[in-house]
């Protein structure tokens, strides 16, 4: 069975940094773009950022360009979201996904199959 687990959300002052994981059971990550989203109370899901096989391109919504930084490392089977210069409007559950392995990279989530349960973000003073 496929599963994604995120961790690593937490409470975090504003400009203070985090880093969210998205461990794959299940299935090799090897062959899957994965992409992280977010959701705040009442408003719509919103495409973080995105990631395709073997890291060869990277994507990432115009709120956290330049702040956040996505990786992988398939050997973990693990992607990780660096999350820096954080600001109260970050607050959101974070969410990773991955789509069928044929498709590739993509900042809507329609396009993605496979989610994890989610984890928290706030930030706050």
């Amino acid at each position: 069975q496929l599963q994604l687990v995120e961790s690593g959300g937490d409470l975090v002052q504003p400009v203070g940094s985090l880093r969210l994981s998205c461990a794959a059971s299940g299935f090799t990550l090897d062959y899957y773009a994965i992409g992280w989203f977010r959701q705040a109370p009442g408003k719509e899901r919103e495409g973080v950022s995105c990631i395709s096989v073997r890291a060869t391109r990277t994507y990432y919504g115009d709120s956290v360009e330049g702040r956040f930084t996505i990786s992988r490392d398939d050997a973990k089977n693990t992607v990780y979201l660096q999350m820096n210069d954080l600001k109260p409007e970050d607050t959101a559950s974070y969410y990773c996904a991955a789509p069928d392995p044929s498709r590739g990279c993509s900042l809507d989530y329609s396009r993605y199959d496979t989610w994890g349960q989610g984890t928290q973000v706030t930030v706050s003073s």
